[in-house]
């Protein structure tokens, strides 16, 4: 029996896939935790110590570009738009966020993936220029090798975007794991109307925020043909099975409920598929070159492959 070494985010559309571990004849799923996700991001792009891992997607482009053996199959496993999740000093008078052009703005690192599309985002719909920004980070970046735009900042070791903002010296940060999710300052969003805002983008552009892909080592998929396939028809099942249950939730968490609110004008609110998730895909590629994360132009149906579609035995290539 091969034992394929698979870290999965505690996402509730992935209890259909933890509870079944067989996932090909004499091949079976072993999960492994982690403390803290962003970490099994970082193994998984610079040594690959698992065979299947979430990735945080830019982290994945990064990765991919430098000649990482990984395929990415487009399986989403959470969305948000990003309009919001970057905030601001309660109070702090901030009438678009072009207006951030000049300032300071905290993030853990300059390459995690809801800062790269609140960069995008903000530039298409708002004509901010992300390299007018000054971005304070408190984390070195995953990939070491990172050239930094000159435009980003360091903390000095130990100190955290929260006490940046306890004394002043910054006023707007991304909130949770992004950035300064235990400000102990009052904060409120960037932009005010974010929710309305966000659906308007969606109808105008498709365009709908991913955040973490399944990543396969290619020397896995080689052993096991097959398995991206029934990877995807196995996450495909455990998604169907926890959205046909999420009305009838008794006691909603609040990804349950984001996902409520957000299926009544995307349809399905955790699609998986290349060509279901075309436009996000696409931008992120555009986004992450844009912001000099990666270096050489390259297509999002050659990095992120679709075994309902792809040739059998097709890995990721940059190109």
């Amino acid at each position: 029996m091969a034992s394929l070494k698979t870290v999965l985010g505690p996402h509730a559309q992935l209890a259909g896939v933890r509870a079944q571990t067989d996932i090909l004849p004499g091949v079976t799923l072993e999960f492994v935790n982690v403390k803290r996700m962003p970490d099994a991001y970082r193994d998984m792009a610079r040594s690959q110590p698992y065979d299947i891992c979430e990735m945080a997607p830019t982290m994945y482009l990064m990765a991919l570009e430098r000649g990482a053996q990984l395929t990415a199959l487009p399986i989403p496993m959470t969305r948000r738009f990003r309009h919001s999740g970057l905030k601001k000093r309660k109070g702090l008078a901030l009438a678009s966020p072009k207006q951030l052009e000049g300032m300071k703005v905290g993030v853990r690192n300059y390459s995690v993936t809801a800062a790269v599309w609140t960069r995008g985002v903000y530039a298409d719909d708002y004509g901010l220029d992300p390299n007018r920004v000054t971005w304070v980070t408190e984390e070195a970046e995953n990939l070491e090798d990172l050239a930094l735009p000159a435009n980003v900042q360091r903390l000095a070791p130990g100190r955290k975007i929260a006490d940046a903002l306890a004394v002043g010296e910054i006023d707007v940060a991304f909130d949770g794991l992004a950035g300064a999710g235990n400000a102990q300052v009052e904060m409120e969003e960037v932009v005010a109307d974010a929710a309305a805002v966000e659906q308007r983008w969606f109808e105008r552009t498709g365009i709908y925020p991913i955040h973490g892909v399944i990543v396969v080592r290619n020397d896995v998929l080689a052993r096991h043909p097959g398995l991206a396939q029934a990877l995807f028809d196995q996450f495909v099942q455990a998604k169907q099975s926890y959205l046909a249950g999420l009305a009838a939730l008794a006691e909603p968490s609040g990804d349950d409920k984001r996902y409520l609110r957000l299926g009544r004008y995307v349809g399905d609110p955790l699609p998986y598929g290349f060509a279901e998730n075309a436009a996000s895909l696409q931008a992120l590629v555009r986004y992450a070159r844009t912001q000099q994360l990666v270096r050489t132009p390259a297509q999002a149906e050659n990095l992120f492959i679709d075994p309902r579609t792809a040739p059998a035995g097709q890995v990721a290539q940059w190109k």
